[in-house]
């Protein structure tokens, strides 16, 4: 199996299964002599591990983290770094009726027909347990980010039919992470609740939509032709476990608009040059601009449901399939830091490519 290494300088390879013994990854390309932030792993890890709240699974991973190597005495070395996070609440007799039985909407089917052996257990590399590596890699792209002065917040705007339609520029984002859904606005987050709740009690899922907000980002990101910024952005938001769509500054919304009215017209901004609106998203020509970068991205409903449906087997025999264990009914609470994750991965790594241009 290839794929398992994203970036092209900053880079992270990630290894494991859902309910094998470790979940682990391998930075390389790390800048050295950094100071880690050990508080910034752990709270990242805590708040996309399950658990959490009584809206995700009841899985009780500590996700509790080791550093192995590319660290000595609090610093990097610039060598790789390998971080690995045992999985200790491990319960793989949940998925032995899953031996022989493709699970509706999951990567069962194509696993088995491409490689012809498969982890069953959680769904092995399918499982979302993956993004661990994801999240640690992140968090060292945001040490590299914060020296530079970059942020991401992420967020969720909309769970099922429940949208908030308040632009990002008037919300508080500091009160994102106060609500165990994820969402800044407390009167959308209470409906956005209930709503899981509800399909939860039901046995169904839902899925949603979260928004990402960079600011303080540099201009001159981005490698054109085939490495544009929003380019990479799309590519790592759509490796996602359950991500649908990825929809980038004013996105499908631009068709709804005349050139007139969508054209972000320069204007000077204090001592620098800026642009009155923002409809690129903080991109143009796949090249960062200095503006806000901001996307969207919408994740499917959970495809494991607690109520019965009608499947196939190996043998190709209809069967019926109601699951057991431990299952999300709403991932996108979960999903905010692996998003933030993926954007600061992006980032960083163009960020040191950029570096080559510096005189």
């Amino acid at each position: 199996m290839t794929g398992n290494t994203f970036g092209k300088i900053f880079t992270l390879t990630s290894f494991g299964e859902s309910h094998g013994t470790v979940i682990g990854v391998v930075i390389d390309g790390c800048l050295p002599n950094m100071l880690v932030d050990l508080e910034l792993i752990k709270n990242d890890l805590n708040r996309r591990r399950p658990g959490q709240s009584n809206i995700t699974t009841s899985r009780g991973e500590p996700d509790e983290f080791e550093i192995i190597s590319g660290v000595f005495e609090g610093k990097t070395l610039g060598t790789p770094i390998a971080v690995l996070v045992k999985n200790k609440d491990q319960k793989p007799e949940d998925y032995s009726e899953l031996k022989d039985l493709y699970r509706p909407s999951h990567a069962d089917f194509t696993y088995q027909e491409k490689y012809g052996h498969r982890d069953y257990r959680g769904g092995g590399r399918q499982s979302a347990r993956e993004t661990i590596a994801r999240v640690i890699a992140g968090a060292f792209a945001k040490m590299i980010l914060s020296q530079i002065d970059i942020q991401i917040k992420a967020y969720v705007s909309q769970v099922y039919d429940i949208k908030l339609d308040i632009p990002y520029t008037q919300l508080d984002l500091d009160q994102t992470e106060k609500s165990i859904i994820r969402c800044p606005e407390p009167k959308t987050a209470a409906l956005m609740i209930a709503a899981i709740e509800k399909a939860k009690a039901e046995g169904d899922s839902l899925g949603g939509v979260i928004t990402c907000i960079c600011n303080g980002v540099p201009i001159g990101l981005g490698e054109p032709v085939f490495d544009k910024l929003h380019a990479d952005l799309g590519k790592a938001m759509l490796s996602i476990n359950a991500v649908k769509g990825f929809d980038f500054g004013s996105g499908f919304a631009s068709v709804l608009k005349k050139g007139s009215e969508h054209n972000d017209r320069f204007i000077q901004k204090g001592a620098k040059m800026g642009t009155e609106t923002n409809h690129s998203g903080g991109i143009q020509g796949g090249i960062s601009n200095g503006e806000d970068i901001y996307f969207n991205v919408a994740f499917k409903p959970v495809a494991t449901l607690q109520i019965e449906q009608d499947t196939l087997n190996e043998s190709q025999q209809p069967v019926k399939f109601k699951a057991t264990g431990r299952h999300d009914s709403c991932v996108v609470p979960r999903a905010v830091p692996i998003v933030e994750a993926m954007t600061a991965i992006v980032l960083a790594d163009h960020y040191l490519r950029s570096l080559v241009y510096k005189k």
